[in-house]
């Protein structure tokens, strides 16, 4: 497991650079494979009308993959917690993901069950449950793509209160989905004809 922290325009200190390869490090024990490599870039915005000027990037390569988190926060301990903590929910959806596709492949036979390295006995099927459960569908919703403009579509993302919104284009009957962005204004993403 190799760690590397960098600085983007700005010097790391010492303390800093321990306490990010000890906090990336203690989220990285999760996946007990080699090599697992990661680079924590931090970076201070000197803009001061930004909120949250340090910003702590980390990027995992493991076995063709690649786990990627962003947060920014009022200082960089901060930020380095919050991208830890992602991080480390990250790799846990991803380990417990290998672990679903070989035990339907049959790699664990059907005990339904694993060992920890503490020797401790897991439900696979409790396991599942539980960290998949983020990631369910639990409400669908029919719409009725309307032909309308985009100056018709801000309104009504406006007047909903949603984050999106998804019309038919007037002029060119294209799938849009107007969007509200977190730096702020509207993005919009359009069927490619």
């Amino acid at each position: 497991m190799a760690i590397t922290v960098a600085g983007r325009k700005m010097t790391v200190t010492d303390a800093t650079r321990q306490y990010a390869e000890e906090k990336i490090g203690n989220a990285m024990k999760v996946m007990d494979i080699d090599p697992l490599d990661a680079e924590v870039v931090l970076s201070v915005k000197k803009n001061p009308s930004i909120a949250l000027p340090c910003v702590c990037e980390v990027t995992i390569r493991t076995r063709g993959n690649v786990v990627r988190v962003e947060e920014e926060e009022q200082d960089m301990f901060s930020a380095i917690d919050v991208a830890a903590a992602k991080v480390l929910r990250q790799l846990r959806k991803y380990k417990t993901r290998v672990i679903d596709r070989k035990v339907r492949a049959g790699a664990h036979g059907d005990s339904g069950s694993i060992r920890t390295m503490e020797g401790d006995e897991l439900d696979l099927d409790a396991l599942m449950a539980d960290l998949s459960a983020d990631e369910e569908i639990v409400r669908v919703k029919e719409i009725e793509f309307a032909p309308m403009t985009e100056e018709e579509a801000l309104i009504q993302i406006d007047l909903l209160g949603h984050d999106f919104f998804a019309y038919t284009d007037r002029d060119t009957e294209a799938v849009c989905v107007l969007y509200r962005r977190d730096d702020g204004g509207y993005g919009i993403l359009k069927q490619k004809l």
